[in-house]
C-alpha cells in the first residue's frame, strides 16, 4: 500500500477513537457544557454539508462523467448520493431509539440507579455495539474521502470526531455504574470506536480489486449522501437540543466558512 493508503487509514482510526476521549470527558465532567457542545455539533454538521455539497459531491460526478458520459454519469451520481442516505437511514431504522447513540443525551441525565447494574451493563453494551453499527459505513466514509481527496481529509476528521464524541459518553457512564470500573468503561468505549478503522478496512479489502474511477466515483457520491444525512438528522437536532437554535446555526455557519477557507486554500 502507498502513503496515502496508510494515511487514510490512520485519519480513519483518530476519527474512530474520538469515542475514548467521550469516554474521558465522562469521568471528568458532571456537568454537560451546553453552549460549546451546540456550537461544536452545529460546526461539525457546515463541515460536513458544505464539503459533501460543494466538494464531494461533483468530484463524484466529474468521476462518473467522465467513464459514462454527462447524461449517465449524473444520474449515477444522483443514484450513489441518494443510496448513501438510504444506507444509513436503514441502519438507524433497525436500531431501537432507546439504544441508539445519536439520540443525544446530557452527562447528568446518564446518572442512572446503579442498583440495576444488569440493566446498566446491558444498556451500555447495547450502545457500543449501535455506535459499531453506526461507525462501520462512517468509517469507510473517513477513509474513502482521505484516500481521493486528501486534502479534505482532516476537517472531515474533525467533523467526525466531533460527532463521535458524545456517543463515548452515552456507552461509559452506564457500564461505569454498572461495574464501578473506569477501564472497562474506556475500553467498551474504545473498541466501539474501532468500528470505523474495521469499516475502512474491510471496504478496502472487498473494493480494491475492482477499484477504478467509476467505483470511485459512486463511493464518492454515496460519502456525500452519507455525510448529509448525518448531519441533518443527528447533528443539526442534537446542536438546537443541547443549546439556543441560534448557537446552532452560528456554529454551522462557521463549520462551512471554515471548510470553504480551507479549500480555497489549497487551490
Amino acid at each position: 500500500m502507498d502513503k496515502t493508503v496508510y494515511w487514510a487509514f490512520f485519519l480513519t482510526i483518530l476519527a474512530g477513537l474520538s469515542t475514548g476521549i467521550g469516554s474521558g470527558i465522562a469521568f471528568i465532567c458532571r456537568h454537560t457544557n451546553r453552549k460549546f457542545l451546540s456550537i461544536s455539533l452545529g460546526f461539525s454538521a457546515g463541515v460536513m454539508i458544505y464539503v459533501s455539497m460543494i466538494e464531494i459531491f461533483f468530484k463524484a460526478q466529474e468521476s462518473l462523467v467522465s467513464q459514462m458520459g454527462m447524461r449517465w454519469g449524473s444520474w449515477a451520481t444522483v443514484g450513489a448520493f441518494f443510496g448513501g442516505m438510504l444506507l444509513i437511514a436503514m441502519i438507524d431504522k433497525w436500531i431501537p431509539s432507546n439504544e441508539n447513540p445519536h439520540e443525544m443525551k446530557q452527562i447528568e441525565s446518564l446518572s442512572l440507579d446503579s442498583s440495576q447494574p444488569k440493566q446498566l451493563m446491558r444498556m451500555g453494551v447495547f450502545t457500543a455495539v449501535a455506535i459499531a453499527i453506526h461507525n462501520f459505513p462512517e468509517g469507510l466514509a473517513t477513509f474513502v474521502s482521505a484516500l481521493q481527496e486528501p486534502s479534505i481529509a482532516i476537517p472531515i476528521v474533525f467533523a467526525i470526531a466531533i460527532h463521535n464524541i458524545p456517543e463515548g459518553i452515552a456507552v461509559s457512564v452506564p457500564i461505569y455504574q454498572a461495574t464501578g470500573s473506569k477501564r472497562k468503561a474506556f475500553l467498551y468505549s474504545f473498541l466501539s470506536g474501532l468500528a470505523e478503522p474495521a469499516g475502512a478496512l474491510l471496504g478496502w479489502l472487498v473494493l480494491r480489486p475492482f477499484m477504478n474511477d467509476t467505483v470511485f466515483g459512486l463511493l464518492f457520491g454515496g460519502v456525500a449522501g452519507i455525510m448529509v444525512f448525518i448531519s441533518f438528522d443527528e447533528l443539526l437536532p442534537a446542536a438546537k437540543e443541547y443549546g439556543e437554535h441560534h448557537l446552532s446555526i452560528y456554529g454551522l455557519i462557521s463549520g462551512m466558512a471554515v471548510m470553504a477557507v480551507s479549500l480555497l486554500l489549497f487551490i
